[in-house]
């Protein structure tokens, strides 16, 4: 009897082991496979997914592309690097290798095999947008990407960077893929975040790392906002005293206008061939730099260096403290628009960009008013105040428009903030609306091009949680929560006809620096409000849902852990 009792016991513990071992050996092989997600941000335009097969990442694994194309290489290595920084698979770049796993193909219709004899038409050419469409097809034969211009890949990279998984250090892990496919294109063809450089100066260092996280998100332009009454920070080779003294100030006010200072001086300034490479190293990543000279107003740091462009001769300090400054270039001045042609001819060449932003915000008129070399110029000009714009404004108009064409010359448009509509201004000028959206359908409806960037929507230097003790010093005080710029729809259909609409040419989100003095509070400020904006700037108006939105960004925080920057953790 008491053998068949131990007989028994043995039988069950034998059974409960294996039990537990086979639950072991399970959990482990779970533990060991992780599988892309491909709800990202910005979410794709079109995503069909088999979640019953999955293609499966392994080292070695080659990437094939057309090695004539140097463009297409250089994504090809980017698409290794981070597959490699996410999930620690190595693979290998093969060029023109059709048995890779991963191929790199142009064109979109590959699959589509034409009749025998039947006439192939000639490609129609392409929308911006299209320039930038990529197709992804993840199947029993690997992963094969589709694009009609080496951008397209750049693009198809980062969407299989957001989906991947990501893997601890040391960790091994099968990489699994669901068998898929991803059509994508962005709505907007300007897709901006603009930086000031020039309230507080960052490195080059940073900004590099800053465009690396708009490229993460499909931006395609840097807005590099360069001077300002408190800052000069682009350097002007026949003028080097403008950015060796402009760019410093003496001490920096604490808060909000407190009176107190730091009494510490700051400065900086970027050197032409430090642009140079912020330029290249964005290009390389499909973002456009875009350089803002504000003129004629924030200009008081240039002023320090030549008071006899002002109205009144000085002296005027580099600006220690935050707000608009009355100090402006003198517009009656002729030597005015001598200096602001010089350092435009250099603006030119250093940065390539086709438009040059001419700020034009923020132009106090009061000086003018009682100017005698103003009022000169307004009488010689025949300037009178025809009712809907002030002679000071129109002036302001004219020295627009001199500079409009000064730029046009080298094949450059000018772009500036909403104001510059107050005068009067040619039909090439693009209009960049930030007092609200009502300057930009003016401006739409008068045939201007217009980006859409109103300060409630997308000025992300203010607080992005109602709790504002929880967070770094902020501008301002009302809340631009990531809902908030999320919930921003830029063509406003109830005001502007279908016609109208086509001259949006996008959005932008604007990170100002009053009290933004570090780069982990600028990124603490960008992420993940970034996040919401690509989802405006890339996204149909149907396929934005916050509360998916809200689902989706874990996966992306993980990334910028990854990338080793800062974001804020609370998301209203």
């Amino acid at each position: 009897m008491a053998d068949k009792t131990i007989n028994k016991y043995s039988f069950q513990m034998k059974k409960l082991i294996s039990t537990l071992l086979t639950l072991l050996i399970f959990a482990v092989g779970s533990a060991m496979a992780q599988r892309a997600n491909y709800q990202i941000i910005p979410l794709p335009k079109q995503v069909e997914v088999d979640q019953t097969q999955a293609f499966t990442l392994q080292n070695g694994m080659g990437v094939s592309f057309d090695a004539s194309n140097p463009e297409i290489l250089r994504n090809a290595q980017f698409l290794c690097q981070w597959v490699e920084q996410s999930t620690g698979v190595k693979l290998l770049t093969t060029p023109n290798d059709q048995k890779a796993a991963i191929r790199l193909i142009i064109g979109m219709d590959a699959d589509s095999k034409s009749k025998k004899g039947k006439k192939v038409e000639e490609p129609q050419p392409l929308k911006e947008q299209q320039q930038e469409a990529y197709k992804i097809k993840v199947g029993e034969n690997g992963i094969s990407i589709y694009a009609h211009n080496p951008i397209g890949f750049f693009r198809a990279a980062q969407t299989l960077r957001k989906a991947l998984p990501i893997v601890k250090q040391g960790e091994e892990a099968k990489i699994e893929l669901p068998y898929a496919t991803i059509q994508d294109e962005p709505r907007f063809v300007y897709r901006g975040v603009l930086l000031d450089c020039a309230r507080h100066f960052f490195s080059v260092e940073m900004i590099k790392e800053f465009i690396d996280v708009m490229a993460l998100h499909g931006c395609n332009q840097f807005h590099w906002h360069l001077t300002e009454d408190q800052g000069w920070r682009f350097e002007v080779k026949s003028m080097p005293e403008l950015a060796l003294r402009g760019s410093i100030r003496e001490q920096t006010v604490i808060g909000p206008n407190s009176g107190i200072y730091d009494g510490i001086p700051h400065g900086g300034y970027y050197t032409q061939d430090e642009c140079r490479d912020v330029v290249k190293y964005a290009a390389e990543r499909y973002i456009n730099v875009i350089p803002e000279i504000d003129l004629p107003g924030h200009m008081q740091s240039a002023l320090h260096v030549y008071p006899e462009l002002g109205c009144t001769g000085g002296p005027y300090p580099v600006r220690t403290y935050w707000g608009v400054s009355r100090e402006v270039l003198c517009g009656g001045n002729p030597e005015t628009l001598t200096f602001l042609k010089k350092v435009l001819s250099e603006v030119c060449d250093v940065f390539p960009s086709k438009i040059i932003h001419i700020g034009g915000d923020e132009v106090p008129k009061d000086r003018w008013k009682v100017c005698p070399k103003c009022q000169a110029k307004i009488k010689e000009l025949g300037i009178k105040d025809d009712g809907k714009h002030s002679p000071e404004n129109q002036l302001q108009s004219y020295i627009n428009k001199e500079i409009e064409a000064f730029l046009a010359e080298r094949g450059r448009d000018i772009i500036g903030w909403d104001e510059i509509l107050e005068g009067g201004l040619s039909g090439k000028s693009i209009i960049m609306s930030w007092r609200g959206t009502k300057g930009g359908v003016e401006a739409a409806k008068q045939g201007h091009r217009v980006i859409m960037s109103p300060n409630v929507y997308s000025y992300i230097d203010h607080p992005q949680l109602k709790d504002v003790a929880k967070q770094p010093r902020t501008t301002g005080s009302y809340i631009v929560s990531a809902s908030k710029v999320h919930s921003f729809e830029p063509l406003i259909p109830e005001t502007l006809s279908d016609e109208e609409q086509d001259y949006i040419l996008g959005s932008q989100v604007n990170l100002w620096t009053e009290h933004v003095a570090y780069p982990e509070h600028a990124f603490y400020q960008l992420l993940p409000r970034l996040g919401a904006a690509s989802e405006v700037q890339w996204c149909r108006p149907d396929q934005k849902d916050f509360e998916s939105f809200k689902e989706r960004l874990p996966q992306l925080k993980k990334l910028y852990d990854l990338m080793g920057v800062p974001y804020c953790n609370g998301l209203e």
